[in-house]
């Protein structure tokens, strides 16, 4: 261990990431505790890696950590995790910032501060590659000269945020390629709520437990769509059609337009959605590269009223094939007979599946009819796994 090089015990440290371990194991020798303060590059503080972090008080952890960064002279990579934490001073949080800012590069953070601080004016622009900022208010960005230069990773979660000020920030980042917005409180400068981002090199977004009246976002490289707990009048996707993936779970939308180009689709995963039926077969009749379908728990529509699955059946039978599809999830709240029907037409479409997941809710009491019918699809299950013999088949009930 003595003949190894100082960098190299500096790398050591840095996969350890928990300060406690860090710490520790640089007390070996003056070698190493030379490797923590010159060499050390990624440092954590997370509530869930020391038990006794819950049993200090807020002054006494942050003084722990203040001591701790201080000793260090290069860290690229600062997470300070703190969930029982409520809220830090303002003072200590800026000098942390302050101190690392020439080497940021990862950067994150998830506690209060009083009083309230603009982090994103602190922490150093010109390095910072990720930025993971929870439960703390951003405001004021001005694009002009706060630019984020190599900027590819932003998450914001319980963040309070203008709608104006996230297009801003989004702006001032010309090479984020990933989004991530969690329970956002946005304030509007206008009586509707309504959010336009724009972003040329967005690749994958990520939307979770937000609600809006209208969400426009324009992003030519966009390929990984998520929609998870969203209530919105209008989604709109202005783009290239370069989308490779959706998903969308549990989301009110009344208006859902992803772009008339969906040929470059490769994945389709929805579940607990209502769409409009001819919508969805517009959109998934044009996904030539579709390899993986996941429909769980969705009711299609049109025009108000609900598509009978005998419809749905008749038009994916007509419907050109998905030669591409090898995974097939599909699931339904109440399991007809339609819906062996329905499967079986999808089964006829994806001539190259290897494997399809059926997911179904089986209630404690069940009628004798209720059990009829769930014999009856298991009966035509069998039969079409017969048929389908290189077909990988599984039942997954609750």
């Amino acid at each position: 261990m003595e003949h190894l090089p100082v960098e190299v015990i500096g790398n050591i440290l840095s996969r350890l990431g928990a300060a406690r371990d860090v710490v520790i194991a640089s007390a070996t020798c003056r070698k190493w505790r030379e490797a923590w303060r010159v060499h050390l590059h990624t440092l954590s503080f997370n509530s869930n890696d020391w038990p006794v972090y819950h049993e200090l008080t807020t002054s006494r952890l942050e003084i722990l950590i203040t001591q701790t960064i201080f000793q260090t002279t290069g860290l690229q990579c600062l997470s300070i995790i703190m969930d029982d934490v409520d809220e830090f001073s303002a003072a200590p949080v800026i000098a942390w910032l302050m101190y690392t800012r020439e080497s940021l590069r990862q950067l994150h953070y998830n506690v209060r501060t009083s009083p309230t601080i603009n982090i994103i004016e602190k922490c150093g622009r010109q390095k910072l590659q990720v930025l993971n900022l929870s439960h703390n208010t951003i405001s004021g960005i001005e694009p002009s000269y706060q630019r984020f230069p190599c900027l590819k990773s932003l998450s914001l979660s319980h963040v309070s945020i203008s709608a104006l000020d996230l297009s801003y920030l989004l702006t001032a980042c010309p090479k984020v390629e990933i989004l991530t917005l969690v329970s956002l409180d946005i304030a509007m400068s206008d009586a509707q709520a309504s959010m336009e981002l724009n972003s040329p090199s967005l690749k994958d977004l990520s939307v979770e437990a937000i609600s809006l009246e209208k969400f426009i976002l324009e992003a030519d490289s966009l390929e990984k769509l998520q929609l998870k707990d969203c209530t919105l009048d209008v989604f709109e996707l202005v783009g290239k059609g370069t989308l490779k993936l959706l998903k969308i779970d549990d989301v009110s939308v009344i208006h859902l337009d992803i772009g008339e180009n969906t040929e470059n689709l490769e994945v389709v995963d929805v579940s607990n959605f209502t769409i409009m039926w001819t919508k969805f077969h517009h959109m998934i009749s044009k996904a030539s590269r579709l390899r993986g379908l996941r429909l769980w728990g969705v009711v299609f529509d049109d025009e108000d009223e609900i598509v009978d699955m005998e419809t749905i059946s008749y038009s994916l039978q007509q419907s050109f094939e998905f030669k591409n599809v090898i995974m097939l999830e599909l699931g339904w709240t109440v399991i007809t007979d339609l819906f062996s029907q329905w499967v079986a037409g999808l089964l006829e479409r994806c001539p190259h599946l290897r494997k399809m997941i059926i997911n179904g809710v089986v209630s404690e009491a069940k009628s004798h009819e209720e059990c009829q019918v769930l014999a009856n699809f298991t009966t035509s299950i069998v039969s079409l796994m017969r048929k389908y013999s290189h077909v990988d088949v599984q039942f997954e009930y609750e």
